[in-house]
């Protein structure tokens, strides 16, 4: 089928993308600049389809784009991919909140979008099931033949296919890459470094060094307000499942980690026992902000800005550079450092916060596509270079000027007139800031993250251990099934428990009990079903 303003793809230009594949997909290879290397001579020329006259599109709308606009359909990126394949999309969004259940109650129907934009991890009964359902349909052999740019990546980057590709050997989706290591540690520990020089003390390494910042913010005014107010950390439960802060120096994490290949549970291991005690022991003197149970993203932001909090966990970007920019105008003093993740012993390494260059995000073709090659085609069109330049950086003159081969943001981004954050700045022109079918740009986070206090939070919090992290292991049907069932009912308990023996309303001495009682519902039988995917990952050629 010929769109109306249909364009071919020439030798010419398909030549010049893979030069821009080879930048995106294998920046790391290209430090600083993520220029080129050269075309693969064995790319192949694509079977010639036509780009789709039309596309419908599911998709959450992401929050920086949801502040000043309606649909994706505005996003400039959007905009100029219409003018060149004449493809018009009629992007399906989920109302905020209700991602999850729409996304549920529209795969179990029979009315399907063409194209699905999804983390596919948390799909129920996962990826492989959806294609032998016919809801999705298996990509392998499409971007073979209609996808060279993504073809290129995947060549340049064995591990990037191993992670896309399911255990029964089906690629679901065109895929959301970080396209270097840069861009898969950015959140961590971050504390006041002018309270930390009214106190005298310097960046705390390990627990210790922690607990004696903790106390001495507690006790010494570094407030300077007279009263003895300060909250030493401003703790979120939910933040440690993601980062690992504290509960990494003991080696393990909060949820399901492997060592040596062998799957555990971080609350069934011995050293559990250990942090929980030494929270509850911080949380009992005052050392853990008391209503950390309660606190969300609003508190977090009015205990920070309100010249409460002397350390928290958060991102370099929204945290560190949002809080500076927030409050440095009325407060020049107020000054945020980013610090590596605490250890138990001083050469030791901690697990940190950490995300796999491919985590399930991707948007897969659904079995009511008509013209899936054609589609294929079209999603290829972002990892070429001028789609890859598209939608990492905007409009050439706009968003972004190429100064010696690098595409720096202009202050229509990074100084918008209209006053926009950074990232609503970004998302009115381009969907680097979030995720999407792309190869992401590290060029689009050494400009993100502008101040130093950003890009040295980063380096020290890229130096944890990331050896103990699951990688993105997809569960069978049946695992997926019954993984499901038992970890709603163990997480509900384990963060109840959590809760009580860190506010002293559980004896430590009951720990024991807690774990029988994670095992009696059925953790062993989670752990077995992850031991099992993680196997079948590690044996994926």
């Amino acid at each position: 089928m010929e769109g109306r303003k249909t364009k071919r793809l020439t030798t010419a230009v398909l030549a010049t993308s893979l030069v821009a594949v080879a930048a995106a997909g294998c920046s790391s290879k290209k430090e600083g600049t993520g220029t080129a290397a050269s075309p693969s001579p064995t790319a192949g020329t694509p079977a010639e389809v036509s780009y789709p006259a039309s596309i419908s599109y599911w998709v959450s709308l992401n929050p920086n784009a949801a502040a000043t606009m309606k649909s994706y359909n505005e996003i400039a990126a959007y905009k100029e991919l219409e003018k060149k394949t004449g493809t018009k999309v009629d992007f399906q969004h989920p109302p905020a909140g209700q991602e999850k259940d729409q996304f549920n109650l529209m795969i179990a129907s029979s009315k399907l979008p063409d194209v699905i934009e999804y983390d596919w991890s948390g799909a129920p009964k996962g990826a492989d099931s959806l294609v032998k359902e016919k809801r999705i349909i298996r990509l392998n052999e499409l971007i073979e033949k209609y996808a060279p740019n993504l073809t290129k990546v995947l060549k340049d980057n064995p591990e990037f296919r191993k992670m896309i590709t399911t255990d029964e050997g089906n690629i679901y989706a065109m895929p959301f890459l970080l396209g270097d290591p840069q861009l898969s540690s950015v959140n961590g520990p971050i504390l006041r470094k002018d309270w930390l020089d009214k106190v005298g003390m310097q960046a705390p390494k390990t627990i210790a060094d922690w607990e004696a910042v903790l106390t001495a913010f507690r006790d010494k005014d570094p407030n300077g307000n007279g009263k003895k107010d300060e909250l030493p950390f401003v703790y979120m439960s939910s933040e440690t499942d993601f980062n690992h802060l504290f509960i990494g120096a003991w080696g393990i994490t909060q949820d399901f980690f492997q060592e040596n290949g062998k799957v555990k549970y971080g609350p069934l291991e011995p050293q559990y026992k250990e942090y929980l005690t030494t929270m509850a022991k911080w949380y009992k003197e005052g050392l853990i902000d008391k209503d950390y149970a309660t606190t969300d993203g609003k508190l977090k932001d009015a205990k920070v800005t309100g010249n409460q909090a002397g350390s928290f966990s958060g991102y370099a970007g929204s945290g560190i550079g949002r809080y500076i920019g927030l409050v440095q105008p009325k407060d020049p003093s107020f000054s945020l450092m980013g610090v590596p993740y605490p250890v138990l012993k001083e050469g030791d390494k901690a697990l940190g916060q950490y995300t796999y260059p491919f985590t399930g995000i991707g948007a897969a073709i659904t079995s009511s596509a008509k013209n899936p090659e054609q589609i294929v085609k079209w999603l290829d069109y972002k990892y070429g270079q001028e789609g890859h330049l598209l939608f990492n950086f905007g409009i050439e003159g706009q968003s972004y000027k190429m100064e010696n081969g690098y595409p720096k943001y202009t202050d229509t981004i990074l100084n918008n007139p209209d006053k926009l954050p950074v990232t609503q700045a970004m998302a009115k022109y381009f969907i680097a800031s979030w995720s999407g079918p792309i190869v992401q740009d590290k060029r689009y986070i050494e400009q993100y993250f502008a101040l130093p206090e950003q890009q040295n939070a980063q380096k020290a919090w890229m130096t944890a251990d990331h050896s103990k992290l699951m990688p993105p292991v997809t569960l069978t049907a049946e695992e997926s099934s019954k993984v499901a069932s038992i970890m709603n009912d163990v997480k509900t308990y384990r963060d109840e428990m959590i809760s009580k023996f860190i506010m002293g309303a559980e004896p430590m001495a009951n720990y024991d009990k807690f774990v029988q009682t994670l095992k009696s519902m059925g953790i062993e039988e989670a752990i077995k079903a992850r031991q099992a995917a993680l196997d079948r990952f590690n044996s994926r050629k």
